[in-house]
């Protein structure tokens, strides 16, 4: 349906376009063009003043100096102002001069028909009018008089804005002239627009009203001149035909439609019942996948605690069986003892071998068993999320040097250079033990796999903060960690020096350290054969 209250005409839309495009852009370029002016003609006119200020002050210079009659240097001043009566736009030249510090009247020049200005009020603000003084009718300006870094006077312009007001006046007339012309002229281009394309778009469209309101598809648009008018005349008489064609076949259709009308029903019950059962199905299926998911969640938690306690077994059984082995082998040698001593056939060699076994055996045993604890205490450390540990105020560049202290007898056998690249005086609050034990275990890690004794060791820590985010970047120029291992590197267990006391829960316990007690996160950013580079990132806030 057609709402008549908010159309308009092809002829009306043209001409309002074309006439509100015109007006628009010749309103803007007077505007333009007129300020543009006005503000060259002020510029001129400032410099012409300033130009006549200077030339003026030069002059006067020579009167303001001289020891003559002042009387006489007054009218020769004033014989000189008067040259200014051939430009009829300076109103007023006045002339101070500096005696004793007072600034005092010297001459004038004040174009006919025009007032004097006040001495005073001119004198007391003289700093104003030297930066040039702009109003409606007048530019004012005061430049000095000196001569070798000392003040002898003032000269003071009043110059008449008559002039630059009468040319504004004059273009504003003359644009206003010539936008009314081009007004004009793009009204009749818009009409002749409107007469070769409007008028054969308002019969098509009448012709098209006509097919819409009697249903005659038969009818055909007339040609223009308009090449693309042609094309979508020819568009519209092609879909006149089309949909006579339409028609006849939609009238074919609706008989071939009311034929199987009949037997759709009992179609779309069967169907119905088909998909009845599929959803019955489906939701039987859906409900053992629930099932099977929730079995596959079990058996990873179970396989995952079944890969954690044989970790556990082994580490902590190593240690155990040795010691087991030896104290076993301490027995059968006290025995051995024990039997000579009630036979009274223990000899001195046979004592002395057995003390040598002794220590030997305890020594073994002590160590194993101290390896036992040592892993004990760390499966103890990552069980604990540390969430009594509190939040306080932190110092960061003393909690590295108090890290570095710490491992300084750890250090000592590599001796890596230790570069640390931190804000100066960062505070943050946060929990310090978790970020203490990060660092040591890095720096430890480091010293057992990374360095060598042939190369020159450099670690290298760098801290930066951004959006309540601190981030640690962790460097060794060591040899770096395995392609196969760095995809497993923090999980427990992984280690490349089993046999020679790594337990593999170093980075382990970095990890929850790192996302358990202070909520952040911990990765490998790179290791290659120049070294392994860590990244640890965790939220803080403001020092109270």
């Amino acid at each position: 349906m057609i709402n008549n209250g908010s159309t308009t005409s092809i002829r009306k839309a043209l001409i309002y376009a074309i006439m509100s495009v015109a007006t628009i852009t010749l309103v803007i370029s007077i505007t333009i063009s007129t300020y543009i002016d006005m503000q060259e003609q002020q510029k001129m006119l400032k410099e012409r003043v300033k130009t006549f200020a200077e030339l003026t002050a030069f002059e006067a210079k020579a009167s303001l100096m001289s020891n003559k009659d002042e009387k006489e240097l007054k009218e020769l001043e004033e014989d000189r102002l008067k040259a200014f009566v051939t430009d009829y736009s300076i109103k007023n030249v006045h002339v101070y001069k500096v005696e004793s510090s007072e600034i005092e009247f010297f001459a004038s020049y004040n174009a006919a028909r025009t007032s004097p200005v006040s001495h005073k009020h001119k004198i007391a603000q003289i700093d104003k009018y030297k930066q040039g003084v702009l109003t409606s009718d007048f530019y004012e300006y005061i430049t000095d008089i000196s001569h070798e870094g000392k003040t002898l006077g003032y000269v003071y312009i009043r110059d008449s804005l008559e002039t630059i007001n009468n040319y504004v006046h004059r273009k504003i007339i003359i644009d206003l002239l010539l936008s009314l012309a081009i007004l004009i002229l793009a009204y009749a281009i818009a009409r002749l627009f409107h007469y070769h394309v409007g008028e054969p778009i308002n019969k098509l469209s009448r012709l098209l009203q006509n097919v819409a309101k009697n249903r005659n598809y038969k009818v055909q648009a007339p040609d223009s001149k308009i090449t693309e008018l042609n094309l979508l005349t020819s568009s519209v008489n092609t879909m006149l035909q089309r949909t006579e064609r339409h028609i006849e076949r939609h009238e074919s259709d609706k008989r071939e439609i009311e034929a199987l009308n009949h037997s759709l029903e009992e179609k779309v019950s069967q169907r119905t019942d088909a998909l009845r059962e599929a959803n019955q199905e489906l939701l039987s299926t859906l409900e053992r996948m629930h099932q099977y998911q929730s079995q596959i969640v079990e058996s990873e938690k179970m396989a995952s605690l079944g890969q954690m306690v044989a970790g556990v077994a082994h580490e902590v059984n190593t240690p155990l069986g040795l010691g087991i082995t030896a104290s076993t082998l301490m027995r059968d040698r006290l025995m051995e003892i024990h039997s000579a001593f009630e036979n009274k056939t223990l000899t001195s060699q046979q004592l002395g071998r057995f003390i040598v076994d002794g220590e030997e055996n305890l020594s073994l045993i002590y160590r194993n068993l101290n390896r036992a604890a040592e892993l004990v205490t760390s499966f103890k450390r990552l069980a604990v999320t540390q969430d009594n540990e509190h939040v306080t105020n932190i110092d960061f560049n003393s909690l590295i040097a108090d890290v570095l202290t710490s491992m300084h007898t750890e250090m000592e056998t590599v001796s890596p250079k230790v570069v640390v690249d931190c804000p100066k005086d960062l505070r943050i609050s946060a929990k310090a033990g978790p970020i203490q034990q990060i660092l040591q275990q890095l720096i430890s890690n480091a010293m057992t796999h990374a360095f060598d004794l042939q190369n020159p060791a450099q670690i290298d820590i760098k801290v930066t903060v951004s959006a309540k985010q601190v981030q640690i970047d962790f460097k060794d120029n060591g040899k770096g960690i395995a392609q196969t291992l760095q995809p497993r590197i923090f999980d427990p267990f992984v280690t490349t020096t089993r046999g020679s006391g790594g337990s593999g829960l170093g980075l382990h316990l970095v990890y929850n350290l790192a996302t358990q007690a202070l909520g952040g996160s911990v990765y490998l950013a790179h290791s290659d054969d120049n070294g392994s580079h860590f990244v640890l990132q965790f939220p803080y806030s403001e020092v109270k």
